[in-house]
C-alpha cells in the first residue's frame, strides 16, 4: 500500500511539471506583456519598456521559466500584476474559502456517490442502477461553469431560494458545492459501482452467501472491508483531488 501511495505521489510531480510548463507558455502567447497590465494603456513606451526590462519580461522564454521554477520552490510566487501583493499572499487570503468550498463538495460527493454506486453494483440491472447511470452521465457531460450558471439562474434569479453570491453562511455554498461536486459525484458512482461488482463476483462472496450470511452482512463484513486496496486508493485519491 505505501509503495502504491508513493508512486502516485512521485507521478504529480511530472504532472506538475507538465501543467505548469503548459500554462506559462499559453500565458507568453497571450497579447500585452505585464506592463501593459500594471501601467495601463496610458503609460509610455518608454514606462512600459523600463518596467518589462525591471520584470525580466525581455529574457528568454525558457530563462524566464526557471526563474519561476526556482523561486516556486522557494515559496516565491513573485507578485501580482493588478494588486502588486505577493502571489502567496493573494492566494493564501482566499484559502478559507476555498478550504470549505472543497470540503463541502468532498463530502457531498462522498456522502451520495459510494452509497449509490455500491447499491448500483448489488442491485445490478434495477431501476436504481438505470437511474444512476444516466444521472452519472448527465453530471459528467455538464460543465461544471455551465452548471453553475444555470443554477443562478433557476435558485437564485427565478425562484429566490439561494443567493447567488457571498460567503457568510452554510447557504452560500450549497449551490458552489452542489456544482464543484456534481462531476466527482458521477465519477465515483461509476468507479464504485465497478469496484464493488469485481468483488462480489469473487468466490468467497459466494461461499459467504452459501453460508447463509445476509446480504447486508455480505457486502458490509466481507465485500467492502476486502475490496482491492489499489481501488480503495484510487477512490480516495478522486475524491482528496476533487
Amino acid at each position: 500500500m505505501y509503495k502504491y501511495v508513493i508512486k502516485r505521489i512521485l507521478l504529480m510531480i511530472p504532472v506538475l511539471l507538465g501543467i505548469s510548463f503548459v500554462v506559462f507558455f499559453l500565458m507568453d502567447l497571450t497579447p500585452g506583456t505585464p506592463a501593459d497590465i500594471i501601467l495601463g494603456d496610458l503609460a509610455t513606451s518608454e514606462a512600459k519598456a523600463q518596467m518589462n526590462e525591471s520584470l525580466g519580461w525581455n529574457q528568454p522564454f525558457i530563462q524566464r521559466y526557471l526563474d519561476y521554477l526556482i523561486g516556486a520552490l522557494h515559496g516565491d510566487f513573485g507578485n501580482s500584476y493588478v494588486s502588486g501583493l505577493p502571489v502567496f499572499q493573494e492566494l493564501f487570503s482566499r484559502f478559507p474559502t476555498t478550504f470549505q468550498l472543497s470540503l463541502y463538495s468532498m463530502i457531498l460527493a462522498s456522502v451520495i456517490g459510494i452509497p449509490l454506486g455500491i447499491a448500483c453494483a448489488v442491485k445490478q440491472y434495477s431501476l436504481i442502477d438505470s437511474l444512476s447511470t444516466i444521472f452519472a452521465l448527465i453530471f459528467i457531460s455538464i460543465p461544471s461553469f455551465w452548471l453553475g450558471l444555470l443554477m443562478i439562474i433557476v435558485f437564485s434569479v427565478n425562484l429566490h431560494l439561494l443567493p447567488s453570491f457571498g460567503s457568510e453562511s452554510f447557504v452560500h455554498f450549497i449551490m458552489p458545492a452542489i456544482t464543484c461536486a456534481g462531476a466527482t459525484l458521477a465519477t465515483l458512482i461509476r468507479m464504485t459501482r465497478s469496484t464493488m461488482l469485481e468483488v462480489i463476483r469473487q468466490d468467497y462472496i459466494r461461499t459467504a452467501y452459501a453460508k447463509g450470511a445476509g446480504k447486508g452482512r455480505v457486502i458490509v463484513k466481507h465485500a467492502l472491508q476486502r475490496a482491492p486496496i489499489k481501488l480503495r486508493l484510487t477512490i480516495l485519491l478522486l475524491i482528496v483531488v476533487s
